[in-house]
């Protein structure tokens, strides 16, 4: 059987094509680092790449993600064969055999096919009556997200859905392979200028939002998915109110990352940072500049600065000549 591992998803910003050096960097540059924390953790995958290390913790603000760690760093009680049981089960119903609900309803023949958004919304229906426990239920849960992703009509967001083309049956029901490691593990879903006053840590790495677009609305139906309030959705994109906002994606990102810096206690600080500040899309330029990064940094402690160059995602109007990722290492 095939399983969804950590990075088979699209997100915006991830960092997996770049592990290698992040790790080899931060090793190289860091010495006695036991408890590892991924401070604005995304897809997770760098946090799965440190998950030797004796302590890891793992935070990010949006419900989707949170269920996605719990269940791929923190499911050392279930039942694999139950899993197993249930997920073959969902793969053999059929969209014929099922009412319409609230997500195809809402979202089919725009974000899914309608009877793929039919079947997804079955199934997350079914997962809250499964008789099974949290550790199960999360893998479930991340199951749908993964599965759902791969075969929702967008560009790797969900700030849009693709038009004038025909939307074809994509979903299959696939399962997601826990994490196999020997770490303590801490999963938040918590303010992360919060959360540092309270944690302490021997590596702090660092790669939040740095442009306008806020993650809780790039992926507004994935969160819609997880939480399962069903809220009355507008506009084109059928997004919800806001909430769960950041203010890293505001004019005061860069009072919240210093702010951020000057209360984290931590041996190393690793930033992770490029440089769509330049971008001639006014929601792709970044709301913090390199220099006022440097110079947070800097009153931390001793900073060194590393590059390499590097394609990001890019949704058609970013312009770069050379678009670089940066990665600072402060040694506290």
């Amino acid at each position: 059987m095939l399983y969804f591992k950590i990075n088979n998803r699209r997100y915006t910003g991830s960092k997996f094509k770049l592990l290698d050096w992040i790790k080899n960097t931060i090793e190289d540059e860091t010495q006695k680092n036991d408890t590892f924390c991924d401070l604005f953790a995304g897809t997770g995958c760098v946090a799965e790449k440190f998950r030797n290390n004796k302590n890891l913790i793992i935070n990010d603000f949006l419900f989707s993600n949170n269920i996605i760690y719990k269940a791929f760093f923190d499911s050392r009680n279930y039942n694999k064969k139950k899993i197993i049981g249930i997920s073959t089960k969902y793969l053999e119903i059929k969209p014929s055999k099922v009412s319409s609900n609230y997500f195809d309803k809402n979202f089919g023949g725009k974000f899914f096919s309608l009877n793929d958004a039919k079947l997804i919304g079955f199934i997350r229906e079914q997962i809250d009556t499964e008789n099974c426990n949290i550790s199960e239920k999360n893998i479930l849960l991340a199951s749908l997200l993964y599965s759902a992703d791969k075969s929702a009509n967008t560009v790797g967001h969900y700030d849009a859905f693709r038009k004038k083309i025909k939307i074809k049956d994509k979903f299959v029901f696939k399962l997601i392979e826990p994490i196999e490691h020997n770490s303590r593990i801490q999963i938040f879903r918590e303010d992360a200028n919060e959360l540092v006053k309270r944690i302490k840590c021997d590596i702090c790495y660092i790669d939040p939002p740095y442009n306008s677009r806020q993650y809780s609305r790039f992926y507004h139906v994935l969160e819609n998915l997880t939480q399962w309030k069903k809220p009355k959705l507008f506009g084109e994109a059928l997004k919800p109110k806001p909430e769960n906002t950041s203010e890293y994606c505001k004019t005061k990102a860069p009072e919240k990352f210093y702010e951020l810096i000057k209360n984290i206690n931590s041996k190393y600080i690793a930033v992770s940072y490029n440089n769509t500040y330049n971008s001639k899309s006014s929601s792709s330029k970044n709301k913090i500049t390199l220099e006022q990064i440097e110079s947070t940094l800097e009153k931390k402690g001793r900073t060194k600065i590393f590059k390499k160059k590097h394609n990001h995602f890019n949704a058609g109007k970013t312009d770069f000549d050379d678009h670089q990722e940066i990665l600072f290492i402060t040694k506290v």
